[in-house]
């Protein structure tokens, strides 16, 4: 096996065990065991469990950050620069299933925790588009005047929910549904 199939092999089995079992329900053995590789070889690409966890989740976000940009309307009002993002990120969501659960827990863990954190004052460096609309909204009075990380938890926690639901098979989101949900959530920030 190659050094980059290594580590695909790698990233891929860290990624499905730990969405299925979470980061402590996956330990290193295991998840060279699923990987084909030695549990040595792990090192060799990652210093540690934590790097491991913090590059895949870099790795998936930089998918995701792709799939928001492509077609991203910059010159459009707000709106549909708001309903852009909203609907690109459910459906990228309820498409990439193990994406979706990985990052979710990423997200609810202390990883998570400070990098949303560290994103909304600046310390995390680059530009997190979300929030540079929310920003732009707020000082042309076209959203509420929430502190960011109330429109964060407007906006995206209706989508993390339904995209939750929807892997779980309690709902099933269409297109339609898909654009109605989005225009509800700008319906709770706009002005």
């Amino acid at each position: 096996m190659k050094n980059i199939d290594k580590r695909e092999a790698i990233i891929a089995a860290a990624l499905e065990l730990i969405a299925e079992h979470g980061f402590h329900g996956a330990p290193m053995a295991m998840i060279a065991e699923k990987a084909g590789v030695g549990a040595g070889t792990i090192y060799r690409y990652f210093d540690n469990k934590d790097v491991l966890i913090t590059e895949l989740y870099r790795e998936l976000e930089e998918k995701l950050l792709a799939a928001l940009r492509e077609g991203y309307p910059a010159g459009k009002p707000m709106r549909d620069r708001f309903l852009h993002i909203g609907t690109k990120l459910l459906r990228y969501c309820i498409s990439h299933p193990l994406y979706f659960r990985y990052m979710e827990q990423y997200h609810n863990s202390p990883y998570g925790a400070k990098l949303r954190k560290d994103r909304i004052i600046n310390k995390s460096g680059g530009q997190h588009m979300f929030k540079t609309l929310m920003e732009e909204g707020t000082a042309q009075r076209v959203v509420k005047d929430l502190p960011l990380f109330v429109h964060f938890a407007l906006a995206f926690g209706p989508v993390i929910s339904l995209a939750r639901d929807h892997v779980l098979g309690l709902i099933k989101l269409d297109d339609d549904l898909i654009v109605k949900s989005i225009a509800a959530c700008w319906d709770g920030i706009r002005r």
